[in-house]
């Protein structure tokens, strides 16, 4: 598999506001911030999509989720979570590397039919990022 932004994520190679790490995954805020707290959970072990994703892997991402739902919960206190996961191009896939979407849900940010996706990164600067995720870590135990 060839590299992705992703794994130049997990490598250090590009920054990136960490949320959660273990040995087998890496959580971090999404730049988008399409709800406060829209966090992204990957795999360390590479694979583009969920078809292609091994059972031991799925069983570590299994493991970390409801962990960080909880610390998005606990940090935050939304209305909802969606966890979102997109497998091919034509269901909107954008980086070839499985991963899944937190995104909180606040009783104001829907529009009737679910919810807006309305990105956020040009309104919030790198502090208030680091803040976010500063505020989700704290709720790990």
């Amino acid at each position: 598999m060839s590299e992705t932004i992703f794994s130049k994520i997990i490598d250090g190679e590009i920054p990136s506001y960490k949320v959660y790490e273990d040995d087998y995954v890496y959580a971090f805020l999404d730049i988008s911030q399409v709800t406060k707290g829209h966090t992204l959970l990957v795999p360390k072990k590479a694979s583009p999509n969920i078809f292609e994703t091994d059972p031991e892997t799925m069983q570590h991402i299994g493991a970390a989720m409801p962990k960080i739902a909880n610390a998005i919960k606990k940090a935050f206190n939304p209305d909802g979570l969606n966890i979102i996961q997109n497998n091919g191009e034509f269901a909107d896939q954008s980086v070839f590397h499985l991963h899944f979407h937190f995104l909180p849900r606040y009783e104001n940010d829907v529009d009737g039919f679910g919810y807006k996706w309305i990105t956020h990164e040009e309104e919030l600067g790198d502090e208030a990022k680091a803040k976010i995720a500063q505020e989700i870590q704290a709720h790990f135990e």
